[in-house]
């Protein structure tokens, strides 16, 4: 069992990665740019989160799951967001 207070770092951590991908979103979904963002990427920054869920959930880090799925979700919309934007 992962102590509390490891956990509550991980939260943190997650919570601020999280947070990071707000401008991009903005970008995306609020103003509709879409300029210099690179799909592939995004889509490999993807499967990279899916590995750290998987590997989150077999160690039972709620932390690992919590901002992993946020991540993935944030990902996710500004892939969806560029691919409306481009067609």
């Amino acid at each position: 069992m992962i102590p509390i207070w490891v956990e509550a770092i991980g939260v943190l951590a997650g919570f601020l990665g999280v947070i990071a991908w707000i401008p991009q979103l903005q970008r995306v979904w609020s103003e509709g740019k879409h300029e210099g963002i690179s799909v592939p990427t995004f889509a490999l920054i993807s499967v990279a989160l899916i590995l750290w869920l998987v590997y989150g959930i077999i160690i039972k880090s709620i932390a690992m799951i919590m901002a992993n799925i946020a991540a993935l979700i944030c990902i996710l919309a500004i892939i969806i967001g560029v691919q409306r934007l481009r067609k």
